[in-house]
């Protein structure tokens, strides 16, 4: 384990349209040893995804047996499969240091801060300015018709009710402004006293120190 520093896991949610995606790439840019969580799925591969990168792969079989052992921090059954993110990974690499990254609904973060690794867990949730200016921006990225903008409206309200369960809350009305904060609150949150497994010894050896003195 490293004995400086405990990782993270950060939970990132929002609306769709509302910036979460781009704010975790500038994270990634911020800080390279930023690691999103590579989900397991029971789908078949597309053309040119690799296992363990894009996805962990998994027969249904196996990926109930994951869930069932409690190796899944959390885990949905979408469009007929099944994702998750696989506990081993995760809990490798906060031991190590490294904050691992969560892009992922209000139903995945539950789980995972109910899991046995929830007490390391960071939720941000990410608030659009307007609802006039999340379907502005979901129109203007050109990436959806006009049909799946609808259902991506609908389901923004939905996602927006449950913002109360987050450790914070942020407005994105101005993305960089918006990005400097996130810095503020993972760099604060890594100083944690539970982030520093270390702290422990030291003070055992200030204390040591201390009646050495008497």
């Amino acid at each position: 384990m490293n004995e400086t520093r405990r990782g993270l896991l950060i939970i990132l949610s929002s609306p769709s349209g509302a910036g979460k995606s781009t704010l975790a790439k500038r994270l990634m840019t911020w800080d390279p040893t930023l690691r999103f969580s590579v989900s397991a799925t029971t789908r078949e591969p597309r053309p040119g995804e690799v296992d363990g990168t894009d996805y962990h792969f998994m027969d249904e079989a196996d990926f109930k047996s994951h869930v069932a052992d409690g190796a899944m921090l959390e885990h949905a059954h979408v469009f007929g499969n099944f994702y998750g993110s696989p506990m081993g990974p995760v809990k490798e690499a906060i031991d190590d240091g490294r904050d691992v990254l969560f892009d992922i609904d209000w139903q995945g973060a539950q789980q995972i801060r109910n899991s046995v690794l929830g007490v390391y867990t960071l939720s941000i949730f990410i608030l659009p300015p307007s609802i006039t200016e999340l379907r502005r921006r979901l129109i203007t990225r050109g990436q959806d018709s006009d049909e799946v903008i609808g259902k991506r409206m609908q389901k923004s309200w939905d996602e927006i009710s449950h913002w109360d369960g987050y450790d914070y809350v942020l407005v994105n009305d101005d993305l960089d402004a918006t990005e400097e904060r996130l810095k503020t609150i993972i760099s604060a949150e890594r100083m944690r006293r539970l982030q520093q497994p270390g702290l422990q010894d030291h003070v055992r050896a200030l204390h040591a120190q201390f009646e050495d003195t008497q």
